[in-house]
């Protein structure tokens, strides 16, 4: 069974930087895509930026393109998300997901696609 543990969140004043981390076990990932996903309060939750695990193309939304950056640790089956120049629009519970099919990211991903999320972890920016 797929699980998924995020940490990293806090509280950051305007222009600083977080590093989510996302460890991830109990499934096969070579064909699985991997999400980061926000949701502040009273939205809906909004897809952040995503790759399929054995590509090297990573798909970003574009409100962070440019500031944030996806990477990953293939041994151990953990993502991250490095957050810079951060702005308090960035305020939100942030999750990590898996799409247990590869799917090219042509279109933005949608987050009833995926399948397994992790529990949260909440980022304030500060202004």
């Amino acid at each position: 069974q797929v699980q998924l543990v995020e940490s990293g969140g806090g509280l950051v004043q305007a222009g600083g930087s977080l590093r989510l981390s996302c460890a991830a076990s109990g499934g096969t990932f070579n064909n699985y895509q991997m999400g980061w996903f926000r949701q502040a309060p009273g939205k809906e939750r909004e897809f952040v930026g995503a790759f399929n695990w054995g590509s090297s193309l990573t798909y970003y939304a574009g409100s962070v393109k440019g500031r944030f950056t996806i990477s990953r640790d293939n041994a151990e089956n953990t993502v991250y998300l490095q957050m810079n120049s951060l702005k308090p629009e960035d305020t939100a519970i942030y999750y990590c997901a898996v799409r247990r099919t590869l799917r090219p990211l042509t279109n933005t991903p949608k987050a009833t696609e995926y399948d397994h999320w992790g529990q949260g972890t909440q980022v304030t920016v500060s202004s």
